[in-house]
C-alpha cells in the first residue's frame, strides 16, 4: 500500500526513483502533464515546462544511479576509512610490529581512537584558542563548525574531544528514527559551553557522509510538502527532522509508535533543550550542521514557529549552518526571515567557494527551492587553490597544514569542480581566518 500523501501535505510533489521505468523517464521528457507517471505523485496536475521537466529527469536517474550503486559505495567507503585508520594507527615499522602483535592493526570502529573519512581530511582536535566568546558571532561560528566537523564521528570520539581537549560539558550522542525509512538515520550530539559570562548549549547535527548514497539522494531529491501557513519545505528533511508518517506530521506531541527505536529528532531535542533551559535563566542554544546537517538546524526553529513554542524561539541565540543545501520555497524563506528577525534570531549561512551542496536542489524560475538568511561567502579562485592547499601551512602556521588525503581531493575536485570545496577543512579556516566585521551589518561595517 503506498503512502497517503495528502495526510501530511494539501500540496506536495514527490518523486519515487525506485519506480520509475525507462519508458516513464523518456515520457517525462516528451509529454508535459505528469499525471500519469508512476515515478511523480503530486497534488496538482497541471501541466509542466519542459525546463522543470529535464530536472526531474536529471533528479530521479541520479538518485536511481546512486540507489544502484549505494552498496559498492557504503562498502568502499568501509574500505577507504580501514585503510586510513591503518595507516594512521601505525605510522612506523616499530609501531606496526607492537600493534600487531596486540592485534591492534585498527582501532575498532566504536573507540575514540578511530576517525572517520571526514577526520581524516581535516584532523584538528583543538579550538582556536584565539577567537575569544567576548567576540560572539565568530566565537560561536568557529566553535560551530569545529563541533559539524567532530559531528562525523563515533560517539566516542566526540565525547572525548568536547570534554578532554575543549574541556567543556558532553550532553550526549543520539540516533534518531525516520519514520518513513524505517531506521535511525539522523545523529546528533549535545555540548554546553559554559564559564562565568556565558551558558549555551550546542545542538549539532551530522552531514552527508562521502559514501552515503541514500544522503546524497536526498540532497538532490526535488520532493516538497507544504507545512501550513509556513511554506513548501523539502521531504527528505522534513523526515529526518522528525516528521511523523500517522497524523498530520506535526502533531505538537510525539505520538507513541512500538516500531520506532530511537526517538524522533525534533521532539527529542525541543524535550531535551526545554529540561536544561529550565535550570537557568541565563542558559541559550544555537543550532548548526556542516552540508545535510546544515539544512536540520534551520528547519528546527520553523516547527518551533508551527508550534508557537515562544520559550525555545526566545531563548535561541543562533543558527550558523555550512555548506547547507537549499530548504524550501519563496514562500517559506520570506516568512521565516520575518519570523527570524521578529524574535531577533541571527541566522548565517556559509558558503566557501564553488561548493556544490548550497546548489542543491536546483533552483530557477521553474523551480521553488530558495535561499534566504545572512549568507557568508568566503571566496577563493579556483585556479590557484590546488598551489594554496600546498602552501597555506607556511603564511599561516601548522595548524593549517594540510594532509595527503585532503590534498587527493583537491585534485578530484579540478575534475568535479565543487566536491572539494565541500571539505570540512574551508570551513574550519574560513571561521578562523574570516574577518569579525563580516557578521556586522551593512551600514556598520
Amino acid at each position: 500500500m503506498g503512502e497517503n500523501y495528502k495526510v501530511y501535505s494539501s500540496s506536495y510533489m514527490v518523486l519515487k526513483p525506485e519506480e520509475a521505468k525507462v519508458v516513464d523517464l523518456i515520457s517525462v521528457l516528451v509529454s508535459s502533464n505528469l499525471e500519469k507517471r508512476e515515478f511523480v505523485e503530486s497534488s496538482g496536475n497541471r501541466d509542466v515546462s519542459l525546463r522543470r521537466r529535464w530536472m526531474i529527469f536529471i533528479s530521479v536517474v541520479l538518485q536511481k544511479l546512486l540507489i544502484f550503486i549505494s552498496r559498492p559505495m557504503a562498502w568502499m567507503g568501509a574500505l577507504i576509512e580501514m585503510w586510513l585508520n591503518f595507516l594512521s594507527n601505525n605510522p612506523t615499522l616499530f609501531v606496526f610490529i607492537i600493534n600487531l602483535l596486540k592485534g591492534t592493526l585498527i582501532p575498532d570502529r566504536d573507540s575514540a581512537a578511530f576517525i572517520s573519512c571526514v577526520g581524516h581530511i581535516d584532523k584538528r582536535k583543538e579550538l582556536d584558542r584565539n577567537i575569544k566568546p567576548r567576540d560572539e558571532c565568530k566565537y560561536y561560528s568557529a566553535l560551530s563548525m569545529m563541533a559539524s566537523k567532530v559531528a562525523y564521528e563515533n560517539k566516542a570520539y566526540i565525547e572525548t574531544i568536547v570534554k578532554d581537549h575543549w574541556k567543556m560539558e558532553y550532553l550526549g550522542f543520539y540516533k534518531c528514527w525516520n519514520d518513513f525509512q524505517g531506521k535511525a538515520t539522523t545523529e546528533l550530539f549535545f555540548l554546553r559551553d559554559k564559564s562565568d559570562d556565558h551558558d549555551t548549549v550546542v545542538v549539532t547535527f551530522r552531514g552527508t557522509e562521502p559514501f552515503d548514497a541514500d544522503a546524497w539522494c536526498t540532497d538532490i531529491d526535488l520532493s516538497y510538502h507544504k507545512v501550513p501557513n509556513i511554506g513548501h519545505v523539502h521531504r527528505g528533511f522534513m523526515k529526518a527532522l522528525g516528521m511523523q508518517k500517522d497524523g498530520d506530521g506535526w502533531p505538537v506531541e510525539c505520538k507513541k509508535d512500538e516500531t520506532r527505536k530511537q526517538p524522533l529528532a525534533y521532539y527529542h531535542i525541543r524535550d531535551k533543550l526545554k529540561a536544561l533551559l529550565s535550570e537557568s535563566e541565563k542558559t541559550k542554544y544555537i543550532m548548526t550542521g556542516h552540508s545535510l546537517g546544515g539544512a536540520l538546524p534551520i528547519l528546527f526553529p520553523a516547527i518551533l514557529l508551527y508550534h508557537d513554542e515562544k520559550l525555545l524561539l526566545k531563548r535561541l541565540e543562533g543558527v550558523y549552518t555550512y555548506g547547507q543545501p537549499r530548504v524550501g520555497d519563496e514562500e517559506f524563506c520570506k516568512f521565516m526571515e520575518n519570523k527570524l528577525e521578529e524574535h531577533k534570531i541571527p541566522y548565517f549561512r556559509f558558503v566557501y567557494c564553488n561548493d556544490m551542496v548550497p546548489r542543491l536542489p536546483y533552483d530557477d524560475k521553474e523551480h521553488w527551492y530558495k535561499h534566504f538568511g545572512t549568507c557568508l561567502y568566503y571566496n577563493r579562485h579556483y585556479d590557484g587553490k590546488l598551489i594554496r592547499s600546498f602552501t597555506i601551512h607556511y603564511s599561516k602556521g601548522p595548524g593549517y597544514k594540510e594532509g595527503w588525503f585532503l590534498r587527493v581531493s583537491r585534485m578530484i575536485g579540478l575534475v568535479i569542480p565543487g566536491i572539494s570545496a565541500h571539505s570540512p577543512q574551508d570551513y574550519v579556516n574560513s571561521t578562523r581566518l574570516g574577518s569579525s566585521e563580516i557578521f556586522l551589518p551593512p551600514e556598520d561595517m
